[in-house]
């Protein structure tokens, strides 16, 4: 029985949404990109202590399967569903974006965009090496690093 191997986790993303911050990690397979849900801050400053970080600690050694039954928001998009991962790197003033883009069987194009929740990392060697991967060819796998405007 073949096992599904991890190719790459893309972590400590965040999405914004209109009153919390929902935090993510990415995990590549050899078969489906998981999106796992490892948290959510709300804009009330007392509720914003965790960040993430317990869930992803706890998902950090965990199976593809285990990973994507973590959490009842977890979405796992095929490969051959994935269209899109454009990883735009962050400079001093910007934080690092990640835009997925795919096409689920049985519904319209979906796209979201993550933002790199720590400034340090924004992954860009990973995503590097993923741009080559065969697994991924017909995947538009990118990395734009933004100029600055000429004064």
């Amino acid at each position: 029985m073949p096992t599904e191997t991890i190719i790459a986790r893309l972590t400590h993303w965040f999405r914004q949404r209109p009153n919390s911050l929902e935090f993510w990690e990415l995990v590549v397979t050899d078969e489906r990109l998981l999106w796992c849900f490892v948290g959510e801050s709300y804009r009330s400053l007392l509720l914003r202590a965790d960040m993430g970080e317990r869930d992803r600690e706890r998902i950090a050694d965990l199976p593809p399967d285990a990973i994507a039954a973590f959490d009842d928001r977890n979405i796992a998009v095929p490969l051959e569903a994935l269209e899109k991962l454009h990883l735009v790197t962050g400079t001093r003033l910007r934080r690092a974006r990640l835009v997925v883009g795919w096409q689920p069987r049985d519904g319209d194009y979906e796209e979201r965009t993550l933002s790199q929740s720590r400034t340090a990392d924004p992954q860009r060697e990973l995503v590097t090496d993923l741009q080559s991967d065969p697994r991924l060819e017909g995947v538009d796998v990118v990395v734009e690093t933004p100029r600055f405007p000429r004064l």
